[in-house]
């Protein structure tokens, strides 16, 4: 099945701690349903010190669930991803406003 989310896409947290957060897709686990989105769902690592790291505690965004999250339209609001062609190619568009992603 072609992929709703996708790396890069602005997305916005529908439920749990961060509900109403908005960050940038920086991976997706497609196996495990799960993406990686900047400023959410932040948890504290303590890292070893090494040569180029300073080491201590440091904060690391950790997988959310795709099902909680939301691409944001043009408007800045969620909206879902369906699927048309145009010009013999699929292209994903926006549910709510019909713009090609």
């Amino acid at each position: 099945m072609a992929a709703k989310l996708r790396k890069g896409d602005k997305v916005v947290v529908l439920a749990g701690k961060d509900k109403g957060k908005q960050g940038e897709i920086t991976s997706v686990d497609p196996k495990a349903g799960k993406a990686v989105v900047d400023g959410v769902n932040v948890a504290i690592r303590h890292q070893r010190q090494t040569q180029s790291n300073q080491g201590g505690r440091q904060p690391k965004a950790m997988p959310i669930d795709l099902s909680n999250l939301a691409l944001m339209d043009a408007n800045g609001k969620a909206t879902r991803v369906g699927f048309r062609e145009e010009d013999g190619k699929k292209v994903r568009f926006a549910k709510t406003t019909g713009d090609a992603i």
